[in-house]
């Protein structure tokens, strides 16, 4: 028998795009390629060496202004783009960017 809420959140991570574990890999896979240590990717961030192996481990509870930091320390490109029901003129825009930490 299946736990309602289990089928619940699995139903969620199925519609995202990306589940915690995946941006997980992307920031593992990131560091590892430009050769910087948990530690190292931690000072540089401005965060925590736990914060960086949480993330790094997918845990779904890390705050996203440090995730967003870190990805955007690793040069890790995040586009997020509001459903089609979100007028381009209430947000100024038809998809949001952030490039280099910076909304656009």
């Amino acid at each position: 028998m299946y736990c309602y809420r289990s089928v619940i959140h699995a139903v969620d991570l199925l519609i995202m795009k990306y589940a915690p574990h995946d941006i997980g890999e992307i920031v593992h896979t990131a560091r590892k390629n430009l050769g910087v240590t948990q530690k190292a990717l931690a000072l540089t961030s401005g965060t925590g060496l736990r914060f960086i192996i949480d993330l790094e481990k997918g845990k779904p509870t890390c705050q996203i202004g440090k995730a967003l930091t870190v990805l955007n320390t690793l040069g890790v490109r995040l586009d997020v783009t509001p459903p089609s029901s979100i007028k381009p003129a209430a947000r100024g825009a038809q998809g949001v960017k952030l490039i280099g930490g910076v909304v656009r």
